[in-house]
Order: structure tokens, then C-alpha cells, then sequence
């Protein structure tokens, strides 16, 4: 079995790397010769904890290696796995057709008897197109078309795809199914088989349910701060009821960022337009969730007054802990909002070290979290890092020229050390 992994950034990369690590032969298929050349390195074009160990150790044994050229790659595959991370706009909007397009650049290379199957973030309907537009063009090829969600968490993406509870693959028929089985099962023995179109959805409707479930809690976190209840007393009794349950996302903290799950919402409502179908949920979703944004900057204002010329320190820049990614980091939008009121922002991220212009040169980098506090009239902790939750509080809250801490994501869910010392404000409570 030889697999090809097409789109070679965060999602494809880890794949590729997993799949080889299970003795899969794979070549991954990278856009430019610069990129391929890099990863054949073992240097994976982001930070994910043992993603650059597992790439090595891929391309070591023989299992892995990656390559530009499109026909070589994909000619001698029995699966082109298509894994772009579908790129959105400012209005998490998706660019679906840079993915399509990719995909199309396979079509005179695809061998008789292959499957390709997508993880690519697409709107239902996606995967039948593709399938059409293939047959206009196949010269008595055989090629079967399928869809598996993704389902990788930044931080923790290589556990989760070697390790998952599930996974659904929709399919047309068994051909498909002959040639994606045998690479699953080392995986996982939960293989969901549905039809496409219902696989496609799953993706939408998981991450619409989600961004809900974000943007409800934090709803019922502001009405907590505005009558004096307490949102981690609230969320203890939610988890209890069994209707809701242990693992629900009923945790207040920042609203949710990436483009991710915001992509599928816009995907369901567009979907819902198009057919004339009401859903004014999922359209109050965003609305919401962008509101919430604003949540940190609200409270300093409230806590400080004008915020111009002040200092305030960020801890934290990724888009969440066991990254170096910052695309669409509600981190990073914090910041554009604190610079624009005038704000003299200081930084600090273990993983993130320079940031693209004109953020690099409007704020101040700091060689570490200590450096943060100096000076500053509040601090907030934005990215949910472990390391800043063993931060001494108690011997840097001297250094503040006000000690108000306000932890974005409520993350500090066991005491910290120094907290008695600190203005301590969390979503739903304030401490």
C-alpha cells in the first residue's frame, strides 16, 4: 500500500508523519520544491510537540519522504490523501477553491484503481463535484472518491490522530473501502462508514455545535459577572447533569479563534441560504463569539480608565498552547485592539519570537515572562501555556506598577501562587 498525503502544513504533515511511523509507505506532496526540501530535512513548517522526531524518524527508515513533483507522487499511489488546511479570510470565509484546484491538479496522474480521499475542510457537496469533474476527464479510469473529517488538535495532534476514539469515512462503495480499511485499522478499530455527503456534514456539524457551546458559556459567564454568581460554580453543577455531561464545553474563557470552527459555521449558514432554510442560531453564532473578543479590553478599561500610554503585558501569543501558530490567535486580535487605544504592550510566548510587521515594531518582546510584569498596570494571561501556571505570582506582583492579572481563558483552575496578592478577573468571576 502506498500512500500520497497532498497539503503539507500542519494537517498533512502530521499525517504523513503518523502514517509512515505505522510502516506505511508515504510521500507526501509538498507545493514547492523549498518546502519539500525542508521537511525531507525533518523540519516540519510549524512547532507541534514531536511532530520533527516523528518526521525523522519517518524519513530514516525509509517510510517518508516528500516531493514536489505531482506526477511521480501521485502516479504510484493507491491513496492520495488530501489534507490543505483550507486558508479563510478576515470573515472566516473559506478559500475552497485553493483547495479544489489542488485537487484537480491530480486528475491526469490519478492510476486506475485508486481512491482519493479528502480531510480538507470543504462545504458538503464538495467531494460529488470533484467526483464529476473527474469522470468528464478519467479515459476509462476508475477512481473512487471519499471524506474523512479531520479531527487534529494544535498541541496535541500527533496523540490524537494515533490515538482516536473514532473515525468516519465516507464512501460510495466497497472499492473505497478496500483501499482506505487497511490504512485506518492500524489506528483505530471504530471505523464509522457513512455515505459522503453525511461524512462532509459530520465536520459541520461538529464544529457548529462547538463554537454553540463557546459562545453560550461565555453568554452565562457575562450574565454571572453582571448578578454576582460564580461561572465555575455554575459549570460544576452543568457537568453533573447528565443531559450535559463531564466533557460538555461549558468552561467560560476567551472566545474561540483559528478560523476553524468559525469556517463550518459560515459553510451551514451558506449551505441554509442557498436552500432557503432558516437556522438563526447558527447566525447569531459569530455575532457572539466577536463580541466576546472584546471581553479582555472591556474589563481593563473598567479597571483602568483610558488605556493610552499605559502598560499592558501579554503572556502568551500562539493561537493555543503546544504551537507557534498565531494565525487568528484571539491573542493577537487582544493586541491590535490594546495598541489602537494607545496601549504600551509588552509580550511574552515560549514558542512565538518575532511576529510580521507592524505588530513586530508596535510592541515590545520580551526575552521572558518576568519581563512582563515590570511596569505594568495589568497583565494578561492569553495563551493557556503550563509553564505560566507555575509562575511565582507572589514574587512578581512587586514589579507592577497595579497588580491586576486578568487570565483570559479562566485556565488557572488550581490556585496559584500569589493570587491573594492580585486583582484576579476570569470569566464569570471576579476574584
Amino acid at each position: 500500500m502506498k500512500v500520497c498525503v497532498y497539503g503539507l502544513w500542519h494537517l498533512g504533515t502530521v499525517t504523513a508523519a503518523c502514517l509512515a511511523s505505522r510502516g506505511i509507505a508515504t510521500v507526501g506532496l509538498a507545493e514547492a520544491v523549498e518546502a519539500a526540501s525542508e521537511l525531507n530535512a525533518g523540519k516540519a513548517p510549524l512547532f507541534e510537540p514531536g511532530l520533527d522526531a516523528l518526521l525523522t524518524q519517518g524519513l530514516q527508515s525509509g517510510t517518508l519522504r516528500f516531493t514536489d513533483d505531482v506526477a511521480a507522487a501521485v502516479s504510484s499511489a493507491d491513496l492520495v490523501w488530501v489534507n490543505f488546511d483550507t486558508p479563510v479570510d478576515d470573515d472566516d470565509v473559506a478559500d475552497v477553491d485553493y483547495v479544489l484546484d489542488r485537487v484537480r491538479l491530480t486528475f491526469p496522474h490519478l492510476r486506475d484503481g485508486s481512491v482519493v480521499l479528502i480531510s480538507s475542510q470543504v462545504p458538503v457537496g464538495s467531494t460529488a463535484r470533484l467526483e464529476h469533474e473527474f469522470a468528464a476527464v478519467a479515459k476509462d479510469r476508475k477512481v473512487s472518491f471519499g471524506y474523512s473529517p479531520e479531527n487534529l488538535r494544535l498541541g496535541d495532534a500527533i496523540r490524537v490522530f494515533t490515538e482516536p476514539e473514532r473515525i468516519i469515512i465516507g464512501i460510495r462503495g466497497e472499492d473505497a473501502r478496500r483501499v482506505i480499511e487497511p490504512v485506518l485499522k492500524p489506528f483505530c478499530q471504530t471505523l464509522l462508514w457513512t455515505r459522503v455527503e453525511s461524512a462532509e456534514m459530520v465536520k459541520h456539524a461538529l464544529n457548529s455545535y462547538l463554537a454553540t457551546c463557546v459562545t453560550f458559556t461565555n453568554e452565562i459567564a457575562s450574565i454571572c459577572e453582571s448578578v454576582g454568581a460564580d461561572m465555575s460554580e455554575v459549570e460544576a453543577a452543568l457537568r453533573l447533569d447528565p443531559r450535559i455531561g463531564k466533557k460538555a464545553y461549558v468552561r467560560a474563557g476567551s472566545a474561540f479563534g483559528g478560523g476553524t470552527l468559525a469556517r463550518d459555521v459560515q459553510y451551514l449558514k451558506a449551505i441554509a441560504q442557498d436552500r432557503d432554510t432558516r437556522v438563526p442560531v447558527l447566525s447569531a453564532v459569530l455575532e457572539s463569539n466577536d463580541h466576546h473578543k472584546g471581553w479582555v479590553v472591556r474589563h481593563l478599561r473598567r479597571q483602568l480608565g483610558a488605556l493610552t500610554g499605559k502598560k499592558i503585558g501579554i503572556l502568551g501569543l500562539a493561537y493555543k498552547a503546544g504551537t507557534d501558530a498565531i494565525r487568528r490567535s484571539v491573542a493577537i486580535e487582544v493586541i491590535e485592539e490594546l495598541i489602537a487605544e494607545g496601549a504600551n504592550v509588552a509580550v511574552f510566548d515560549p514558542k512565538v519570537a518575532t511576529l510580521p510587521e507592524p505588530l513586530n515594531s508596535a510592541l515590545t518582546i520580551a526575552g521572558s515572562a518576568d519581563m512582563v510584569f515590570r511596569g505594568s498596570e495589568a497583565v494578561v494571561l492569553a495563551t493557556e501555556w503550563p509553564e505560566f501556571r507555575e509562575l511565582d505570582f507572589a514574587a512578581l506582583v512587586p514589579d507592577m506598577k497595579r497588580a491586576l492579572l486578568i487570565d483570559q481563558n479562566a485556565f488557572a483552575a488550581k490556585p496559584l501562587s500569589g493570587l491573594s496578592m492580585l486583582d484576579y478577573v476570569i470569566a464569570g468571576n471576579v476574584r
